[in-house]
């Protein structure tokens, strides 16, 4: 019991998710899996970060809503494969899987999670030109997918548009916190425990 209560804890999402500093200062891994992100593809923190934000509310377990049959009465799968964190398709991580080698991810590590995230906006910016750092425009391509955005698919749904511009705001709010807490955030634990 005592086991399950802990994972509970471990994969229960953020309780401020306002604020990156909190998040991350409540989960004190992530940033280390955010900052290894970072370091590997070239992502700056904040923008996956506000797109995890918006595809599952950082929940492991996120899930696209059902699909209903029968005059909308019988729940039939789901609209989509997304899953986790990152809300990955599972082709898509599939495909990510074969590309880096890393076989034993899971889409329900934040981790993996944040490096998937991290490979997906670096392939944007390689096969559209997106700016790493541009929110609005890796959102497109991360909810359309490369072929969408090239296609501009996200001109028919409005809709698409205002929530891109939505986790565009917040990756420059998360952006302008971090500078307020990353120094604390890269002490290491040995230092944190005298400070």
């Amino acid at each position: 019991m005592a086991i399950s209560l802990l994972q509970g804890c471990a994969t229960s999402p953020p309780q401020d998710t306002s604020d990156i500093c909190e998040i991350f200062f409540e989960k004190e891994d992530w940033y280390d899996a955010a900052a290894d992100a970072r370091d590997k593809w070239g992502v700056p923190i904040h923008i996956p970060m506000a797109i995890m934000y918006q595809e599952s509310s950082f929940r492991h377990n996120a899930l696209p809503p059902r699909d209903y049959v029968f005059f909308g009465l019988i729940p039939w799968g789901r609209v989509s494969s997304a899953y986790g964190y990152s809300q990955a398709k599972t082709v898509t991580w599939a495909d990510y899987v074969k590309e880096t080698g890393n076989r034993w991810a899971d889409r329900d590590d934040f981790d993996d999670a944040m490096d998937f995230m991290g490979w997906f906006i670096s392939k944007s910016h390689k096969i559209n030109g997106v700016s790493k750092w541009d929110g609005y425009a890796q959102y497109l391509n991360y909810h359309e997918g490369w072929g969408g955005y090239q296609r501009r698919t996200y001109n028919k749904k409005p809709w698409l548009k205002k929530v891109a511009s939505q986790v565009k705001s917040r990756s420059l709010r998360y952006a302008t916190q971090l500078k307020r807490c990353e120094a604390d955030l890269q002490k290491s634990w040995f230092w944190k425990l005298f400070s």
